[in-house]
């Protein structure tokens, strides 16, 4: 995942109830134990610096998957979960929302202290990052979140995010510093947004000229700077529509979760004992864990691991949530240990997916799967910020 960029995102100003955050951070934490352990740091820096990558991780984690409140509380999980294991694991998360982004320079001098690095440059790269989205690139987006994501190895990765009142939009942008040389001559490996005019970009290499001379401002035409790069821009609906989704994806998970027919089910024996429900949520996090670059291209398409905290798909499946984080914090213990067999089962799940679809052909309802989902929601222990799921009154519809 060597692509780094922004995305633009509906304006959201929800809140995480304390019985998500809680298990988003254990989540969260499993997932980045997981790819440590198979891909190492330098893996989850490039993914956390992939803009389809991180909303995919926001909606497997029972987010609302289009929103812009995915920035701050992912962030803000991984940071309460990851850093006091830091030592261990080698990765460190500063920075936050408002006056804790403030406090990212302090954080990274004390992490310098401890690791050997050089805080002084960290601390410029911070800094320089923010300036760069925030002053030196003006498209209309005030910057509010900062997070500086360290490696002990000093390579690092930023994730910020800026707001426009003018279109009620927020504005996520990614860094990543392996393929960074210089922070005024084209720093971004990609920026995406909406074309809504003319911007200002003086760390375009083009406008070397400029700086080091009078400093005038010189507009560009962003069409120029974004023919080549990704782009996400997420919908201002909060349902989640079949146009969200790549069904095929989607429904060769829930047939491989349902059916169980697959020639090589037999990789999964280690898994046996978790429930179709729980399976369908489990491949979906292991394709955020092992899928390659191309898989996220819809991360709507993982919110049908665990839901959504405002109902959409579906209330979040409490008790699949903590099946799912029992799995895969019983797969790290076992591989620290050593024993990597539960582990290694997990990640042949989103292969055996993946490989099912190549002749699979969707045949299901969509709005009758959510139907499904919503209807079921109750024997999972399904809740929302507005309440618990309750039993439907009618009789429920069969997914197939």
């Amino acid at each position: 995942m060597e692509r780094s960029g922004s995305a633009d995102l509906p304006l959201h100003y929800g809140y995480v109830p304390i019985w998500l955050a809680e298990r988003m951070a254990k989540l969260g934490l499993a997932i980045v134990e997981n790819i440590l352990i198979d891909y190492g740091k330098d893996d989850l820096l490039r993914r956390i610096s992939d803009p389809f990558w991180f909303q995919s991780l926001g909606a497997v984690m029972g987010m609302d998957w289009h929103s812009s409140g995915i920035t701050t509380s992912v962030m803000g999980a991984l940071k309460r979960a990851v850093n006091p294991h830091s030592k261990e694991l080698g990765i460190y998360i500063c920075g936050g929302k408002g006056k804790y982004s403030k406090q990212t320079p302090d954080e990274l001098l004390k992490i310098s202290e401890r690791t050997g690095l050089d805080g002084d440059y960290l601390v410029k790269c911070s800094k320089l990052s923010a300036k760069v989205d925030n002053t030196a690139i003006q498209d209309g987006f005030q910057l509010y979140t900062h997070n500086f994501i360290l490696s002990d190895t000093g390579k690092w990765a930023v994730v910020q995010q800026g707001m426009s009142d003018l279109s009620s939009t927020a504005r996520r942008y990614h860094w990543l510093s392996e393929s960074l040389t210089s922070f005024v001559d084209d720093p971004h490996t990609s920026i995406y947004g909406q074309n809504t005019g003319y911007i200002l970009n003086m760390a375009d290499k083009q406008a070397d000229g400029s700086r080091n001379g009078v400093m005038q401002i010189a507009a560009e035409n962003p069409e120029r700077m974004l023919k080549e790069i990704s782009k996400l821009v997420m919908p201002s609906h909060h349902d989640v529509r079949a146009k969200d989704v790549d069904l095929k994806r989607l429904g060769a998970v829930l047939w491989l979760a349902h059916e169980k027919q697959p020639a090589d089910f037999q990789d999964l024996l280690l898994l046996q004992g978790l429930g179709p429900r729980t399976l369908q949520s489990l491949a979906l996090v292991s394709e955020v864990i092992h899928g390659t670059s191309s898989r996220f291209k819809d991360p709507a398409r993982f919110s049908f691991a665990h839901g959504g905290k405002d109902g959409h798909p579906f209330p979040v499946p409490i008790k699949v949530y903590d099946e799912t984080i029992s799995t895969l914090q019983t797969a790290v213990y076992k591989a620290k240990l050593g024993q990597s067999e539960k582990a290694e089962a997990i990640k042949r799940l989103s292969k055996i997916a993946e490989n099912a679809e190549k002749d699979f052909t969707p045949n299901a309802n969509f709005d009758k799967v959510i139907e499904e989902e919503r209807s079921s929601s109750w024997k999972y222990g399904g809740r929302t910020v507005m309440g618990r799921a309750k039993p439907p009154v009618q009789q429920q519809l069969k997914l197939f």
